[in-house]
C-alpha cells in the first residue's frame, strides 16, 4: 500500500498563517455588509504588518480615465514618498501587473531591472535584499489596482504562499475598491471639472473682463460690483447690441450664488401662446401635446438667477403673471393648481422706453416699479470713446483664433473710420464689421477700404460719385495710402510723396481732392 503524499501546512515553512483566518473573515464581513474601503484597508494593513512581517505595503488604484496608477493606502512610506508613487500602464512592476492582470514575484529587488523605486524609499543598501510581491485587484477581467508587499524571504515556498494570501486579500477587497472608484474617484473628477468650468465662466464674465475703460463703462462696472453682493432685482437698460446679456452674466457669476443655475429667456423669441408654458412649466395633459410634466425656466433657475431679455415685449397678461412671481416668489404650472415657491434673483433687460410704455398703457406701472429696483444703463458704443479701438482689437484677436486668420493690426485710416461712425448697432454691429473686414484682408492688416461703405469718409464718397463702384473702391484705397504716408512722416509732404512714388505737386493735388491738410498730421 502506497503511503500518502506528504502534506505541509503553513507552519512547516517557519511561519504560521493560520492566525490570519479570523481577520480574513472580519474583512469579508465588512466588505459584504458595508463595502467600506477605508475600514477594509485598515484590517489589510494589520494583516500585512503583524502576521506577514511585511516591511512596506501599498494598495494602488487604477484611474482608467487618465491611465494613471496611484498609491491610495500604504505603510512604511512617508507621505512625500507615497505621493511620488504614480505609474502609467505597463510602467515598472506595478504597471505591468495592472496591464497583464498577473501577479509578479521579485525575489531580490537589487536583481530586477524593471524595479523603478519610483517612491525613492529603497535607497538603503539593506533594502536591496528585500523581495517584492505584487498582485492585481480584479473584478471579473477588470483590473482596478494592486496590492504590493516587501519583506525579507529565505524560503521560495513561503514566497509563493504569501502571493496566494495576497491574492485572497485582493479578491476580498475587490468589491470595496470597485465601489470606491465608482463613488469617489469619478465623483472627484466630476467635481474638479465642474470647478474648472465654473471658474472659467466666472473669469469670462467678471466685470474686469468686459472690454472698456471709458468713464461711462467704469460707472457700469461699479454698479455691477455693488449689486452682485445681494439678490436685488436688476433692470438692465440700453440700445440693442450694447451687451446687456454680458452684464447679466457678470452680475450672476460674481454673486454669492454663482454656483447655482443661470437661466436665460428671451421674451421676444417665442409666440405668446408658448411663453407661459416655457416660463412656468406645465402639467401632464394640460393641453394637446403635453404628454409629460415639464418644469419651466423659473423652476430651473431656483436658487440662482433668471435673465429675462426683451422684457418689454411681454403681453399685459404675461406681465401680470410675472408681477406675481416678483411679489410672492410663487406660481403655478399651466394646468396645475399647486403653488410652487422659488428663491431666485430676476434680472430683466430691454431696449425699449418703459416709462413711455407705461404712459401709453403698454406696460404695467406696478411691474415697472418692481423691476426698476436697481437700474443699470449700458452706454451706446458711440459714447464710449476709445473703447471702440480696444473692443476692435479684442474682437480681431478673438476672431483670428476662431477663424484661423492672421491679422496683425488695424490701419490708422480704418481706426479713424471706426471712431467717426455713429454705431446704431453698437458692439454687435462692430463684431459683424470686423468679421467681414478680416475675411477681406489679405496682407494681415485691416485697411479702411475693407470696411463697408457706411463707414467711408464723406469726402471720399463725394469724390467717387457712387457707393460700391470701381472708382469708389480705388479712391478709398488712394485716400488711405495718402493718410498713412502723412501720418508716418508727421505731415512732411516731401517724404510722404517720395514714399508713394509721387512728386510733391501731384501729392498736393491728390490731398486737395480729399480735403487733406498736412498740418493735421504733424
Amino acid at each position: 500500500m502506497n503511503s500518502p503524499a506528504p502534506h505541509y501546512c503553513e507552519c512547516d515553512f517557519g511561519e504560521c498563517r493560520t492566525d490570519l483566518l479570523p481577520l480574513l473573515f472580519e474583512m469579508s464581513q465588512i466588505v459584504t455588509e458595508t463595502g467600506n474601503l477605508s475600514t477594509t484597508l485598515q484590517i489589510l494593513v494589520r494583516l500585512m504588518k503583524r502576521h506577514m512581517k511585511v516591511i512596506r505595503g501599498m494598495v494602488t488604484l487604477y484611474n482608467t480615465d487618465y491611465g494613471k496608477i496611484f498609491i491610495h493606502e500604504s505603510f512604511g512610506l512617508t507621505d512625500e514618498e507615497a505621493a511620488k508613487g504614480v505609474y502609467f500602464l505597463g510602467e515598472g512592476i506595478t504597471g505591468k501587473v495592472v496591464e497583464s492582470g498577473q501577479s509578479i514575484i521579485v525575489p531580490r529587488i537589487s536583481e530586477e531591472p524593471e524595479f523603478l523605486n519610483r517612491t525613492g524609499s529603497r535607497d538603503d543598501v539593506a533594502d536591496s535584499k528585500l523581495s517584492f510581491l505584487c498582485v492585481p485587484i480584479m473584478r471579473g477581467r477588470k483590473v482596478m489596482g494592486t496590492i504590493s508587499a516587501e519583506r525579507i524571504y529565505d524560503n521560495q515556498s513561503l514566497l509563493k504562499l504569501d502571493v496566494e494570501i495576497l491574492s485572497i486579500l485582493a479578491a476580498t477587497t475587490a468589491y470595496a475598491v470597485e465601489l470606491h472608484l465608482l463613488e469617489n474617484v469619478r465623483k472627484v473628477e466630476l467635481e474638479a471639472e465642474n470647478r474648472r468650468l465654473h471658474n472659467a465662466l466666472k473669469k469670462k464674465f467678471k466685470p474686469d473682463n468686459i472690454v472698456g475703460n471709458s468713464k461711462p463703462m467704469q460707472e457700469v462696472f461699479n454698479l455691477i460690483e455693488k449689486v452682485s453682493r445681494s439678490r436685488t432685482t436688476v433692470l438692465i437698460l440700453g440700445e440693442s447690441g450694447v451687451g446687456k446679456e454680458r452684464v447679466a452674466h457678470a452680475i450672476h457669476y460674481n454673486s454669492p450664488n454663482s454656483a447655482e443655475p443661470f437661466i436665460i429667456f428671451n421674451c421676444a423669441a417665442l409666440p405668446e401662446s408658448i411663453i407661459e408654458s416655457e416660463l412656468f412649466g406645465h402639467e401632464k395633459g394640460s393641453f394637446t401635446g403635453a404628454t409629460a410634466l415639464r418644469k419651466g425656466r423659473f423652476e430651473e433657475a431656483n436658487g440662482g438667477t433668471i435673465f429675462l431679455d426683451e422684457v418689454g415685449e411681454l403681453s399685459l397678461p404675461m406681465q401680470a403673471k410675472l408681477l406675481r412671481v416678483l411679489q410672492e416668489k410663487t406660481f403655478e404650472r399651466v394646468g396645475g393648481n399647486v403653488p410652487i415657491k422659488v428663491n431666485l434673483r430676476i434680472i430683466a433687460a430691454t431696449n425699449r422706453d418703459l416709462p413711455e410704455m407705461v404712459a401709453n398703457g403698454e406696460f404695467r406701472e406696478d411691474l415697472y416699479y418692481r423691476l426698476n429696483v436697481f437700474p443699470i444703463t449700458i452706454p451706446p458704443l458711440r459714447e464710449r470713446g476709445n473703447d471702440i479701438i480696444e473692443l476692435a482689437d479684442f474682437i480681431v484677436a478673438k476672431f483670428a483664433e476662431e477663424m484661423g486668420i492672421a491679422i496683425h493690426r488695424i490701419s490708422t485710416p480704418a481706426i479713424n473710420m471706426l471712431l467717426c461712425y455713429h454705431w446704431p448697432g453698437n458692439v454687435r454691429e462692430l463684431e459683424n464689421i470686423i468679421a467681414r473686414a478680416m475675411v477681406l484682408a489679405d496682407d494681415g492688416v485691416i485697411h479702411g477700404y475693407h470696411l463697408p461703405p457706411s463707414l467711408q469718409p464723406p469726402v471720399v464718397s463725394e469724390v467717387t460719385g457712387g457707393v460700391g463702384s470701381l472708382d469708389a473702391r480705388l479712391n478709398a484705397i488712394e485716400y488711405e495710402m495718402i493718410v498713412e504716408a502723412l501720418k508716418l512722416h508727421h505731415g512732411n509732404t516731401t517724404e510722404a510723396a517720395a514714399q508713394l512714388g509721387l512728386t510733391r505737386r501731384i501729392l498736393g493735388l491728390r490731398m486737395a481732392k480729399y480735403a487733406l491738410n498736412h498740418k493735421d498730421y504733424r
